[in-house]
């Protein structure tokens, strides 16, 4: 073999390896768990190194790769974009499967419940803002990797995404489920996390947000009381509180809500079916 040939086969070689080295990895290198549809919310697997964003916006990666979706309730398209950790970039236009919410009127609610006095102005707008930061929380733990369980058993008097008339008055959906259980049932976390709010609002009554990373939080409302304490980091099936009937509710209940950072979540499609009673 002459030495143009040697030098030659060298360099094919070299470059052979280095188009081999960047070459985008395939669609199988990145896998999904979870339901691309209205409220779902989707946990994805890409290589290690890999950059997220959904419509824009980057989403957190953990060193193993994991990253989180959320869809609203009336989300229809949505652009995945991938930065591979070999610099490929890759865009995906997303399809939101769409459902079909029903619509649930609530009648005998005190009026202040539905048209709040305006001396409660300052202290809903003050909560809400609460809430907001609770839920801007972006922490690297990964709480959610073993899934969420129901935090109480009863009967689910409430879904998510339903168009909620109150005293005959048109208002916004219901961001979450509802389950009615006997009063002072505890009510225990459904996956790890820690707790971002604990406290008395005007409109949700005693409520605890715990925060299970990357963003993803669960809300629980209308509770006799709170027993868990913000900053406390919670285990899977530790309590939380106790069901009540507090905030703007006409029967005991627990409101579970989840949101990924400001998306609404259904809860409902991430546990399964309701347990049904012995």
């Amino acid at each position: 073999m002459t030495g143009f040939t040697i030098v030659h086969s060298v360099l094919l070689l070299t470059l052979l390896l280095s188009l081999a080295l960047a070459a985008p990895a395939s669609a199988q290198d990145v896998k999904f768990t979870g339901a691309f549809v209205q409220g779902g919310l989707v946990e994805g697997r890409a290589a290690p190194g890999s950059k997220v964003s959904l419509d824009g916006r980057p989403m957190r990666v953990s060193p193993q790769g994991v990253f989180l979706l959320g869809f609203g309730r009336d989300a229809a398209k949505a652009e995945l974009e991938i930065v591979h950790p070999g610099g490929w970039r890759e865009t995906r236009a997303l399809e939101i499967k769409k459902r079909k919410f029903d619509i649930q009127k609530i009648d005998g609610l005190p009026e202040a419940f539905v048209t709040p006095p305006p001396e409660v102005e300052a202290r809903i707008k003050e909560e809400g803002e609460r809430v907001g930061r609770a839920r801007l929380l972006d922490d690297a733990r990964t709480d959610f990797l073993k899934g969420f369980d129901w935090p109480v058993g009863g009967r689910v008097s409430g879904v998510y995404g339903s168009q909620r008339i109150l005293n005959g008055k048109p208002r916004a959906p219901h961001w979450g489920v509802d389950v009615a259980a006997p009063l002072d049932t505890p009510v225990l976390s459904p996956a790890p996390g820690v707790v971002t709010l604990a406290a008395d609002l005007y409109f949700s009554g005693w409520t605890v947000i715990v925060d299970h990373g990357h963003g993803l939080s669960s809300v629980f409302m209308h509770m006799t009381r709170a027993t868990a304490r913000e900053g406390q980091r919670l285990a899977r099936g530790e309590e939380i509180g106790r069901l009540g009937g507090t905030g703007r509710a006409t029967a005991p209940h627990l409101h579970w809500g989840m949101n990924l950072f400001t998306t609404r979540l259904d809860p409902q499609l991430l546990v399964p079916p309701m347990p049904k009673p012995e």
